[in-house]
């Protein structure tokens, strides 16, 4: 029997680790769950049948997942762990975190037996929800191999390069991300300042070559009805597009687009809300053009 570990019950966390529950039932494995939040852990627990444990408990785990806002959070839970941590174990960190963090946490848990895989996720909360999460993944081939088994939360699995790799991708993923949402806003609101009927103009932008998931699903179902739900943070997604802007600078590239958007997503954090949803990004867009886009 292995013991799996996962920290962070967020909006993608807690899908994540229940469907780690269904696949450890099925295989004699145990979970254990921990959360900044404890009530969260114990309400995890009852739902799904982990274990809400401490850091000391979850640091003695063979597979250990993170899921944390930010590297930072990551450094933190570690620093405590560390001494508690098992030699042989993997510690596989789905957070959205930064490529120099996980070149340097790497070499610190290597120094303690423990192998580092950067495995951050795509597909938001419904792709959590649902187990269909794309997992691009940096770090040792054959370590993810041992672990592979153990990622029921994915649809996809994708050994994407060294450590830090995977971070690096998602960063750039989701400053692509950024650009489509961002653009796309743009057009719409220079479209409705027009006059155009801009449910009109989507089906048209959606059955030509300016289509993209921005203008297919976001912005007609979150920006379009003023519903905005509450998903992925837009202040994480200015994060992300941040760490794409430092690992251009990290590589002496030249990505200007990327660069002026992540400003522009930075931006629209501080006016519109870090907490908001990304999608709310647009709302700057309206600010700046004083139409709104539905």
């Amino acid at each position: 029997m292995s013991t799996l570990a996962f920290l962070g019950l967020g909006a993608m966390g807690d899908p994540m680790a229940a469907h780690l529950a269904t696949h450890a039932r099925a295989h004699g494995h145990r979970v254990l769950v921990w959360n900044r939040t404890h009530a969260k852990a114990g309400a995890h627990a009852r739902a799904h049948g982990t274990q809400a444990a401490t850091l000391t408990e979850v640091a003695a785990a063979d597979v250990i997942f993170t899921c944390l806002p930010t590297s930072a959070e990551v450094d933190e839970v570690m620093s405590q762990m560390r001494p508690h941590l098992r030699p042989g174990a993997t510690w596989v960190d789905c957070t959205s975190g930064h490529p120099d963090a996980a070149t340097r946490q790497a070499a610190e848990l290597a120094a303690l037996g423990v192998t580092f895989l950067d495995a951050p996720v795509s597909g938001g909360t419904v792709g959590a929800q649902q187990g269909r999460l794309t997992v691009m993944v940096g770090g040792d081939a054959a370590a993810l191999e041992v672990v592979r088994p153990h990622l029921a939360f994915a649809g996809k699995v994708v050994h994407v390069g060294g450590t830090g790799a995977g971070f690096a991708v998602k960063a750039v993923n989701n400053a692509l991300l950024g650009v489509t949402l961002w653009a796309t806003g743009e057009g719409l609101a220079v479209l409705g300042r027009a006059g155009v009927n801009l449910g009109a103009a989507l089906d048209v932008i959606n059955a030509s070559s300016g289509r993209s998931n921005a203008s297919e699903n976001l912005i007609p179902q979150r920006v379009l009805t003023r519903e905005f739900p509450a998903t992925f943070a837009l202040g994480l997604l200015a994060k992300d597009a941040g760490i794409a802007v430092d690992l251009t600078q990290g590589v002496q590239g030249s990505a200007p687009v990327l660069a002026q958007v992540a400003a522009l997503l930075r931006a629209a954090q501080h006016v519109v809300g870090a907490h908001e949803d990304h999608t709310a990004a647009l709302k700057l867009i309206e600010a700046m053009n004083a139409k709104e886009i539905r």
